[in-house]
């Protein structure tokens, strides 16, 4: 799984927990459901995330170096 697929696929778990920790912990946990949002709007003109960052040092590959793996 590349970069990019990770990132969707953290942001969507991240949505889906906060909204769970809001119905049934603490009706505060919106603001993680806002701040993922924040960060994907804000990332979508920046290029600048995190979570990204993050992904790449822990050695999960970007689609692009993928691509230029593939013989």
């Amino acid at each position: 799984m590349s970069v990019e697929r990770s990132i969707f696929a953290f942001a969507g778990f991240m949505v889906l927990l906060s909204l769970a920790l809001t119905n049934w912990v603490h009706p505060n946990f919106i603001w993680l459901t806002v701040f993922v949002g924040a960060n994907l709007f804000q990332s979508a003109f920046t290029g600048f995330c995190p979570a990204a960052m993050i992904m790449k040092k822990l050695g999960i590959k970007s689609e692009a170096e993928i691509a230029r793996a593939k013989p």
